[in-house]
């Protein structure tokens, strides 16, 4: 399992023009090389008047599938800048459609590796990127008295509050970077002096907009 990742925000797409040719980018969070050649074959279908329906592609952890199409243009020109930008980007799970509508100029080969690419760099641009970390879920417990230092404490630190639950006491579940497990628990039983129960609970991704 990873520790950390780069992928797409959401799905989106974002269109530019040039010499009258419209370039739509599709972008798609993906998991499977299947789940990637159904959405390749619905952006088809969707658009089956266009000129071109170019993509790339990455799936797995380490990028272990990499796949890409020119749908038609010259060899070289469409598929393989798309998915040198995901590349570049290090993106995982990342699909990219480009759909060309022919404008009545030739854009040549330098031409049409500048639009590709540049779609799809402009479209992730539009939709943002997340990193998404391996974190730890901290279930920590306090009495009502230390609630509000250890609320303050959160407020300025780099971990993040996913959840708090008042019964007799206070519990707050808190995402720690794996990492920072031990600092973590240092830090607060510093804090309030040791009048604090830490349990480890589950571990998952949190996602954060870069």
């Amino acid at each position: 399992m990873i520790t950390d990742y780069l992928t797409l925000k959401e799905n989106g797409q974002h269109e530019i023009e040039i010499k009258k040719s419209r370039f739509i980018c599709h972008l798609f969070r993906i998991d499977s090389d299947e789940q990637a050649k159904e959405l390749i074959q619905k952006i088809k279908k969707e658009h089956w008047k266009a000129t071109h329906n170019c993509h790339a592609y990455l799936v797995g952890d380490n990028n272990d599938i990499q796949r890409s199409s020119d749908d038609g243009e010259p060899s070289g020109t469409a598929g393989l800048p798309m998915l040198e930008v995901l590349k570049k980007r290090e993106l995982i799970n990342t699909l990219a459609v480009v759909t060309r509508y022919f404008g009545g100029t030739e854009l040549g080969k330098g031409g049409l590796i500048r639009a590709y690419g540049g779609s799809v760099s402009e479209a992730l641009d539009e939709i943002g990127i997340v990193q998404g970390t391996l974190q730890q879920e901290m279930q920590v417990t306090v009495d009502y008295p230390n609630h509000p230092k250890l609320e303050n404490f959160l407020e300025n630190s780099v971990y993040n509050l996913k959840e708090t639950i008042y019964t007799d006491k206070v519990q707050l579940l808190i995402m720690v970077d794996e990492q920072t497990t031990d600092t973590f628990e240092q830090e607060l039983i510093e804090l309030l002096s040791g009048q604090v129960t830490i349990t480890a609970g589950k571990t998952s991704y949190f996602e954060k907009e870069i």
